[in-house]
């Protein structure tokens, strides 16, 4: 599957994880379902994730592409 970051639409993307992908462009990660991106998280400096779905989803998922 090739998926596209969907906050930067570069296509620089690593695999980290079973659906789980990282975007070297904006620092961004991704987690799909299916062919569709469902849930994004900006890597804080300690590692943690912070969610930005609320950013991104209105009750509808991104196509990972």
């Amino acid at each position: 599957m090739r998926v596209i970051c969907p906050n930067c639409n570069s296509k620089d993307i690593g695999k980290i994880g079973t659906n789980q992908y990282y975007c070297w462009n904006c620092y961004v990660e991704l987690s799909v379902a299916g062919e569709q991106v469902s849930s994004i998280y900006q890597v804080e400096e300690d590692g943690s994730l912070q969610s930005l779905n609320d950013l991104f989803f209105e009750d509808q998922v991104l196509p990972a592409q």
